[in-house]
This record gives structure tokens, C-alpha cells and sequence, in this order.
């Protein structure tokens, strides 16, 4: 639930994201005001084609959002489990170097299921204005049905999977900040509160969920830090994935697909370390609003349960 709503709230800066991203060298973009407005007057469909195949990243977002949180919570257990000069039980305050090392698990767990989702997602997002014409015929209508039937006849299983490494590093440093962030920012408010505002619980013994306002904040915090540090490797991952739709640098007929390095290495020689992290500014900038509401329904929802 809290990545679905999430999700819906930044899916339009997504897809500017996407389309700064993936554009060819010359730029045809000159920033994502000048993107929002193309694509707003583009024919493909105005304002809906900014929420063009949102199906599937809702529901990548849940799955995304459940598996981080889910494998999070497996990787401090087994840790706990390995080592037993850490703090035991369920709910006890770790490390933050134990929890940032418990964020790089859940991430690069997490990455095995995002890639082909990502991948659906970013096929779908590229603009029809930049498609060559045999992928005008390829993926008409490209709806998620239509790409995932493509991708499967074109490349087999394993196309699924392409970018696989770029999601890796993006997602195992970034959720490692991700979490990190959110904790880090949350021990810092907790110890600037004063001790008689803390009421434990009497049947558990342990101390309240922090402020709602304490949750929204480091929620922000976490989103702009996963975005920012390993936005390169993001950038990489979605020229590779659609490189195929028009990208002047990507294969022809008969060329082999770019490798993440390889593809990295080119958009460097092309446009240096800006190319790297265009569309970053309003990646950080819906990302913030977007992470704390995904912490601040994840905790309400976790203490309702319990």
C-alpha cells in the first residue's frame, strides 16, 4: 500500500526522469521544464502520456516496497543470529553500521525483482516521438502486454534481466542510504529529545514510534540520499534498457547490445559527469515527498498491527 501511493505521486517526475535519461546525444531536452512541456505537447497523449503504463509500476512498487522492507527485517534477524554480541530480539535499536549493511541485503535482494519491471516500465515511458519505425511496429500500442511479449520474442527470458547490473549497484548502495538515512536522521531527532517526553510502553517495555513529523523528515532525508548517491548507475541502467527503441548510440540490427561499462563509458566520453546525473534534480526533488509517506504509512500501518 505505501508504495503504491507512493508511486502514483511520483510517476509523472518518473517519466521525465526517464526521458532525460535515455535521450540521444545530442540532448533534445534542455531540462526537465523543457521535457515537461514537450511532453505535454507531444501527440502521443498530452498529460497521460506522463502516466503511460503505470499498471505495471504499481504494482513493481508494492513488490518493491514489501520485498525492502520484508528482506530488511530478515537480514537484521540474521544477523542478530550470526552474531551474538549484537543487541537481541525483535524491535532492539542495532548498529547503524549494521543497519546500513542490512539495507545493501534487502537492495540487492530486492534488484532480482525489479530489473524486469524496471525494464517494462522504461520501454513504455520512452517517447513515440524518438521510436525508429521498426519499433513503431514492434511495440504498438505499448501497452505492458504488448512490450513483455516483445522483449520475450526479441531476447528470450534473460532480456528481462538487462540492466540487471546497474539495478544491482543502484539498488544496494542506494538502499543501504535508504535505510540508513531514514535511521540515522531518526537517532539523531530521538537524542535531541528531551528524556521525560519518552513514555515506554508497560507491556513491551520499549519506547513509542517516533513523531509522525520525526517519521515524514527522516522519510524525505532517505529519499533524496538513495537517489542522489548512486543516480549514475540509474542513468546507465535506463540508456541500456532503451537503447534499443532509438537511441542513436545503441545497436543497430546487427550490433551486439552495450554492456553497463561500456555503456557508462560512452555517455562520459558524450556529455561527462552531467550526463550521468541528468534528471537528478527532480528525481531528489519527488523523491523526498514520496519516501516519507511511504516511512510514514509503513510505520502507522506496523503499529497497527502490532
Amino acid at each position: 500500500l505505501a508504495g503504491s501511493i507512493g508511486k502514483l505521486i511520483e510517476y509523472p517526475f518518473d517519466t521525465i526522469k526517464v526521458r532525460l535519461q535515455s535521450q540521444p546525444h545530442p540532448p533534445i531536452y534542455n531540462g526537465p521544464l523543457d521535457c515537461f512541456q514537450q511532453s505535454l505537447l507531444a501527440p502521443e497523449g498530452g498529460l497521460q502520456s506522463l502516466y503511460r503504463g503505470i499498471s505495471a509500476p504499481l504494482f513493481g512498487a508494492a513488490i518493491e516496497t514489501s520485498s525492502l522492507f520484508f528482506s530488511y527485517r530478515i537480514a537484521q534477524s540474521a544477523l542478530q543470529a550470526l552474531i551474538p554480541s549484537l543487541p537481541q530480539g525483535k524491535g532492539e535499536n542495532l548498529p547503524l553500521g549494521v543497519l546500513l549493511a542490512c539495507g545493501a541485503i534487502s537492495g540487492a535482494a530486492t534488484s532480482l525483482l525489479l530489473t524486469p519491471i524496471e525494464l517494462v516500465k522504461c520501454k513504455i515511458q520512452y517517447p513515440a516521438a524518438n521510436l525508429r519505425d521498426r519499433d513503431l511496429r514492434s511495440y504498438k500500442g505499448r501497452g505492458p502486454v504488448n512490450v513483455i511479449a516483445s522483449v520475450f520474442r526479441n531476447h528470450g527470458i534473460l532480456g528481462f534481466w538487462r540492466g540487471q547490473l546497474g539495478t544491482l549497484i543502484r539498488e544496494t548502495g542506494g538502499s543501504a542510504a535508504w535505510f540508513g538515512s531514514y535511521e540515522g536522521v531518526l537517532i539523531m531527532l530521538r537524542d535531541q529529545r528531551p528524556p521525560h517526553g519518552e513514555r515506554t510502553d508497560i507491556a513491551t517495555a520499549k519506547p513509542p514510534p517516533p513523531p509522525i513529523h520525526h517519521q515524514l523528515l527522516a522519510g524525505a532525508s532517505a529519499g533524496v540520499a538513495y537517489n542522489f548517491v548512486f543516480f549514475p548507475a540509474d542513468t546507465i541502467k535506463s540508456r541500456m534498457q532503451t537503447e534499443e527503441l532509438g537511441t542513436p548510440s545503441g545497436p543497430g540490427k546487427n550490433q551486439v547490445p552495450s554492456t553497463f561499462w561500456r555503456s557508462g563509458a560512452e555517455l562520459w566520453r558524450q556529455q561527462g559527469l552531467r550526463g550521468l546525473y541528468r534528471g537528478c534534480g527532480i528525481t531528489v526533488a519527488r523523491s523526498a515527498p514520496s519516501s516519507a509517506v511511504i516511512f510514514a504509512i509503513y510505520e502507522g500501518l506496523s503499529g497497527w498491527s502490532r
